[in-house]
């Protein structure tokens, strides 16, 4: 009998590897990305974290020119990149248009390279799609924001292709966690906190 202990243990190891590779291949055929700007990449982080669906989230600078760049450079609005969070999840619990939602309620759309106490064009919104489909539900949700009557001034947040996005320092990351007190402070002081309890006040959802 131990003559077919080999056999029966490489049969064994090999069910077991395509197994896993199944779960694998099964668990990335579910993730897709999506990538917001609005304004300060620390108050964006947040409101996508807690859903569920969320994988990951990476905040970061995308749609500019210049490569290998740093906060600094970012800062001084001479890259062309925007702060913005990128966002890993799973379709068949969290759609696209779930995301959105959650995007244009953490936002001011109606001002242009500026968002509540930050200028400069680091700070525009913006909808980075990554397919065709993402293109055609952000152009829609906006078309629905702009007749919703909820907005003075007209929208003029950007739906443009996605391109590289390079990850911030580490220490920006998930900084509601690392600094919750300067954080909070700095949502509150900006303006932006009291932006959106008083565009959504009204809000039945």
């Amino acid at each position: 009998m131990n003559k077919f202990l080999p056999f029966v243990l490489s049969f064994v190891i090999m069910f077991s590897m395509n197994s896993f590779m199944g779960d694998i291949e099964s668990s990335n055929a579910k993730q897709e990305k999506a990538t917001f700007a609005g304004g300060c990449f620390w108050c964006m982080q947040h409101p996508f974290d807690d859903l569920e669906g969320v994988i990951s989230s990476s905040v970061g600078y995308t749609g500019g020119h210049k490569l290998n760049r740093t906060y600094e450079e970012v800062c001084s609005g001479t890259t062309g990149h925007a702060e913005a969070i990128e966002i890993v999840y799973d379709p068949s619990r969290i759609t696209y248009s779930e995301l959105l939602d959650v995007f244009w309620r953490n936002i001011d759309p109606t001002t242009r390279n500026k968002q509540f106490a930050d200028s400069g064009t680091q700070y525009r919104t913006a909808i980075f799609y990554h397919n065709e489909e993402q293109q055609r539900t952000a152009q829609s949700s906006k078309t629905v924001m702009e007749q919703s009557g909820r907005f003075e001034k007209p929208i003029v947040t950007e739906i443009t292709p996605a391109t590289k996005f390079y990850v911030a320092e580490e220490y920006h990351q998930k900084y509601y966690e690392k600094c919750p007190v300067r954080y909070n402070r700095y949502k509150s002081g900006s303006g932006r906190e009291h932006y959106l309890i008083e565009t959504w006040k009204t809000d039945t959802h």
